[in-house]
């Protein structure tokens, strides 16, 4: 991207975390279970938007994959975010969404480093009930999503998260998610607790200097 078309980061004093959220809104998260996102993603939002330090310094990226992979909400403080509500349709074009977020987190950064803004190492959450629809393992594109996850754990380009809803296939999460951080099951419907655990890390995160590795909270939602 070049200069002249460069975004604008709100806070531009503050080091920044991005955070992307891949979220699984196909046909199969219809009813309780999308309830049960829109509800936590606004507890998130409403509990980020609180804390004086993370709500400067979380910049939040919401990405969909119902029949499609898209940018539902582009980077942007927790403080600025409207109240919005997801709906199901479609496949699980997982694959897309997670190559779609890794793009974006990219482009974040570069952003960042133009504006001389401090950041702290990204995260990818991804929360899905299902199987990909776009990719099986040792395919294409398959490969190349675990490579690209699997490189930028390892060279710290960002944190990769997994969690799996239902009836999500955990041993297809475990093969997707790089060494050393395996998926989580979601408790039940427990995406309160997820993504107050979720608010409470980033408000952690947001306290600490860039360059310090941070003690997450407990997880107290899910099982490994």
């Amino acid at each position: 991207m070049a200069l002249e078309e460069e975004v604008e980061v709100a806070y531009p004093q503050q080091p920044h975390c991005a955070v992307v959220l891949v979220l699984d809104v196909s046909g199969s998260m219809a009813g309780p279970k999308i309830q049960g996102l829109n509800e936590g993603l606004r507890l998130f939002l409403e509990e980020t938007g609180k804390d004086a330090l993370a709500s400067k310094r979380v910049d939040l990226a919401l990405i969909t994959f119902g029949g499609t992979a898209q940018l539902h909400h582009d980077f942007d403080s927790v403080s600025n975010y409207a109240e919005m509500h997801l709906e199901c349709q479609g496949g699980t074009p997982m694959g897309e969404a997670l190559q779609l977020a890794m793009g974006v987190l990219e482009e974040r950064k570069q952003h960042y480093r133009q504006q001389g803004i401090e950041y702290y190492r990204p995260w990818l959450f991804l929360i899905t009930d299902g199987e990909p629809t776009d990719m099986n393992p040792g395919d294409g594109l398959w490969n190349q999503v675990c490579a690209s996850l699997r490189e930028g754990v390892e060279q710290h380009r960002f944190a990769f998260f997994a969690v799996g809803v239902d009836t999500a296939n955990m041993d297809l999460l475990s093969q997707l998610s790089p060494p050393g951080r395996s998926p989580v099951r979601l408790r039940g419907l427990s995406f309160a607790e997820l993504f107050r655990w979720l608010s409470n890390s980033q408000k952690q995160v947001s306290a600490s200097r860039a360059d310090e590795e941070v003690k997450l909270p407990t997880v107290d939602w899910g099982s490994v």
